[in-house]
């Protein structure tokens, strides 16, 4: 269980909440901390909702003196869904939905926290908006410009990776992935069933799996959700790629690239890229880490942020 629930699962870490407006949509926010403390924005990543930032890490970070700022992305939790065929959109609209969450609570500069896509909207917004990005963490990602999408199907496929391309999934989550969004009329016990194996293999076989946790995590995502199919969208958003590798040797925020040893979406490899592509960026491999926050983890990921937001955090 995460630190701040109770045995119940009802009592959750409770910020100043506001919706924002972007593009005709409107955006759940949540901020916690003094206004007056440097910012971190954390963006989390495809399919997933601002709450699936640990409480436990919100916690610590506002502990450590920052103001702290989880949304969800469109198409997820309280934020407004899309009907994507009449209104498609891409990552670099996601990255402007980042940019009007900061506009709207007067945020001029943020350290930004990205997980898994949230880390390659954290690096589009530091390649194309410099002047907003005090710090940029890219946690559990890849670089900027790495085609994802045709990676994994080509992995699909059963073909290998052509020369020089990053390392697909592993094939355990591969098959886990096709079997975790089921029928919408599957209900909420369908709908656990479905994606607690996903977790499971997304977690890594190192660090011991509580399931209990991640059921909680998923049983709120879905109980706050407008509608919790509409977060395939971002499989379309994500299926066309944005920017370039090359475009993060332009990034003159520091970087952190965190990354789990196990992880089982994005291999190592991709970190030690996107590590290599940001000038002077510092890599940190978190041993027995898989694609997930577990709230074991809450005092290393915190722990880390801080430090690296602590060099200019004004």
């Amino acid at each position: 269980m995460q630190e701040n629930e109770a045995k119940n699962d009802t009592t959750y870490l409770t910020g100043r909440e506001r919706m924002v407006a972007s593009a005709g949509l409107d955006l759940w926010t949540e901020e916690f901390g003094d206004p007056d403390h440097p910012a971190v924005l954390l963006v989390m990543g495809a399919q997933a909702q601002g709450i699936q930032w640990n409480d436990g890490i919100v916690r610590r970070l506002v502990a450590g003196g920052r103001r702290v700022v989880r949304y969800d992305h469109r198409d997820t939790g309280r934020s407004s869904t899309v009907d994507f065929a009449a209104h498609p959109y891409t990552v670099a609209d996601l990255a402007s939905d980042a940019l009007a969450v900061l506009d709207a609570l007067g945020v001029a500069r943020a350290h930004v926290v990205g997980a898994s896509l949230g880390g390659v909207i954290g690096q589009l917004l530091a390649v194309t908006h410099p002047d907003r990005v005090l710090t940029l963490t890219s946690l559990s990602s890849q670089p900027l410009g790495t085609d994802a999408a045709a990676a994994v199907q080509r992995a699909m496929e059963g073909a290998p990776p052509l020369p020089g391309e990053l390392p697909p999934p592993t094939p355990e989550l591969l098959a886990a992935l096709v079997a975790s969004f089921p029928e919408p009329q599957a209900g909420l016990e369908g709908h656990l069933a479905a994606r607690l194996p996903l977790w499971r293999v997304l977690h890594g076989p190192v660090l011991p799996f509580d399931e209990e946790e991640y059921r909680a995590v998923e049983r709120r995502a879905y109980e706050r959700a407008r509608d919790p199919r509409a977060a395939l969208n971002h499989a379309f958003a994500g299926a066309t790629p944005v920017g370039s590798t090359a475009e993060l040797a332009s990034v003159t925020a520091p970087a952190l690239v965190l990354h789990g040893t196990e992880d089982p979406m994005f291999p190592p490899a991709h970190a030690e890229a996107t590590a290599a592509a940001l000038p002077g960026a510092r890599l940190v491999l978190i041993e027995g880490m898989g694609h997930t926050l577990p709230a074991a983890l809450d005092d290393r990921l915190a722990g880390e942020i801080l430090r690296h937001t602590a060099v200019t955090a004004v």
